[in-house]
């Protein structure tokens, strides 16, 4: 069997599309077919049904899509591999994070990695923690940094680090200046608030109701750029964690003041790779890095998390 054969199947499973599946191959439509009909004699079975309507994989088709795209996805790790066998230090790495406020989290990570391994690729995909635990298990990512991640087998959580949610401001708002701030002068405050799909916005609501109190926010959101653009124009204030807008507080655009009385709410965040597969080189590297951020390590300081006054 041609690995060219499984491909050119693995994108045909992709796309449910002869035509498609050729363009983005940059080859005939009958060279496709060509390839499957390859696939079907070796395996001597049927595998796509084919009519006007499109395509149809039978059940020997199935079987087959199930386990191409990670067939080919190992194949691709063991050629990086080789790769780092030669002393390259080239190569791609995927990541899956969970959640906006992650993927503002590792931007500044990924920011500074690749000023230090310019030759280095990364593919980012935005996802819900369950598909960013079930590509690791596929192979289709290298590593996850998520929040609430749901407990899986085949699934190694190389480090666990919390993160605290302070109240976030415009830098002109009367609470910047302020050392600290208790939940319930947070609740009377114009609130814009992630929506009840985040397992944040449900750790907030369980915080505040153990002091009695119900929030009612005035914005809700999917968006976390939309809970920072609210936040700039002095509409709202809302709760992230510091390092979500570093670049925002560093910049004296925003503050960022902390919960008193230690009552912030207070998350994990989860470092995952798979416990059966060897990183790349590229892989290694960044999870040691990502690794070393969480620790601690490049955090901004204490006194960079508030805002001077002006």
């Amino acid at each position: 069997m041609q690995l060219r054969a499984l491909m050119y199947f693995d994108e045909l499973v992709r796309t449910n599309s002869m035509r498609a599946a050729a363009e983005n191959l940059n080859v005939a439509a009958t060279a496709v077919s060509r390839q499957i009909e390859n696939l079907e004699h070796y395996f001597g079975t049927t595998l796509v049904e084919r009519s006007n309507r499109g395509i149809k994989l039978t059940a020997a088709g199935e079987l087959l899509a199930a386990r191409a795209g990670r067939t080919l996805r190992e194949l691709e790790h063991v050629h990086q591999l080789i790769d780092d066998l030669k002393g390259l230090q080239r190569g791609k790495v995927t990541i899956f994070a969970n959640g906006a406020t992650v993927a503002n989290l590792i931007a500044p990570v990924l920011a500074e990695f690749s000023l230090r391994f310019p030759k280095l690729r990364f593919e980012v995909a935005i996802t819900s923690a369950r598909q960013a635990l079930d590509a690791l298990a596929s192979a289709e990512a290298d590593l996850v940094v998520t929040l609430f991640a749901p407990k899986l087998s085949g699934v190694k959580v190389r480090l666990r680090s919390e993160i605290t949610y302070d109240l976030i401001t415009s830098a002109n708002h009367p609470a910047a200046l302020q050392p600290e701030i208790s939940l319930r002068e947070i609740a009377a405050l114009p609130l814009a608030l992630p929506d009840k799909s985040f397992g944040a916005r449900l750790a907030f609501e369980e915080q505040f109701l153990k002091i009695g109190v119900e929030l009612d926010p005035v914005f809700v959101t999917g968006s976390l750029e939309m809970l920072k653009e609210l936040v700039l124009r002095e509409a709202a204030v809302t709760l992230l964690p510091a390092l979500a807008v570093h670049r925002e507080v560093r910049s004296g655009q925003l503050a960022a003041i902390p919960v008193s009385a230690g009552k912030g709410v207070r998350t994990s965040i989860d470092l995952c790779v798979a416990p059966d597969r060897q990183l790349s080189f590229a892989a290694s590297k960044l999870v040691d890095f990502i690794e070393a951020f969480m620790r601690g390590a490049d955090r901004p300081k204490q006194s960079e998390r508030k805002k001077t006054s002006v």
